[in-house]
């Protein structure tokens, strides 16, 4: 397999599976949106360490769609919160978006998350009591952008997800679907390097889950970078990378064709 220039600029990405044993010097961190090194994590259990994550060596590329799989205490859950810096590794080395994020301390990686980062959740995680529009606004309240800039922002986004005439709702206001589509304009705000979405549409029926799939692949093809944590194999077959976990180790890495 040959080596891609970490030079060249392409929109479209090229998925490259990193062997375990390649040494750190293959990496160019700097070009890729992720890239990981040797990620471990372990748990303390009592007496006995457990090793929920056992050396992930990973690259993705700016502008790839990628989900991840893998059975219950595979360990993809795990990698999902290092990958959101929700979590610290317990040894080796994360990239995200050129900077090195596995050596920061709590507050920084809260920058980071805030900044870099778009979450999506099954469970939409929106303020009850909030309309859409403030649900939106509040990654902004944390960056510390003005109001008047935060509204214009939060409602340009809202009717670039189909949720125009919904602001003022709350989300009891809301079906399951709009709820979720609230999150994806949350997690667009920003701006993020990367969309980070987990079970996206495990709250969803069938019909409502392949509209909220269909808008990510608009997302993905105005050049947003998707990361999809997913058990089920007709939402992961969205995506144009599966990465399979098991046993806190890569199993495989498939780039559809």
């Amino acid at each position: 397999m040959s080596e891609p220039d970490p030079h060249k600029e392409s929109k479209m990405a090229t998925a490259e599976v990193l062997p375990i044993d390649k040494p750190a010097n293959w990496f160019a961190p700097n070009s890729y949106m992720i890239s990981t090194e040797d990620l471990w994590k372990t748990y303390d259990m009592g007496s006995e360490q457990v090793h929920a994550l056992r050396g992930i060596n990973l690259r993705i590329q700016r502008n790839e769609y990628v989900a991840i799989m893998g059975p219950s205490g595979s360990g993809k859950s795990t990698l999902m919160n290092l990958i959101g810096c929700l979590d610290s590794p317990s040894k080796g080395q994360y990239w995200l978006n050129g900077q090195l994020v596995s050596e920061l301390d709590d507050d920084e990686l809260a920058r980071i998350r805030n900044k870099e980062i778009g979450f999506v959740f099954q469970t939409f995680n929106l303020l009850a009591r909030a309309t859409s529009l403030h649900n939106v606004e509040l990654p902004l309240i944390y960056a510390g952008v003005p109001s008047e800039e935060r509204a214009e922002r939060a409602k340009a986004v809202l009717a670039s997800v189909g949720m125009g005439d919904r602001m003022s709702h709350k989300p009891n206001e809301l079906s399951g679907g709009q709820r979720q589509r609230v999150a994806v304009a949350r997690a667009l705000v920003n701006k993020p390097a990367i969309i980070l979405a987990d079970e996206p549409t495990g709250n969803l029926d069938s019909q409502t889950g392949n509209e909220i799939m269909a808008l990510f692949d608009r997302l993905h093809a105005e050049g947003n970078t998707i990361v999809l944590v997913t058990h089920e194999h007709d939402i992961a077959e969205y995506a144009h990378r599966i990465i399979y976990i098991k046993d806190g180790v890569v199993a495989k890495d498939e780039v559809k064709r």
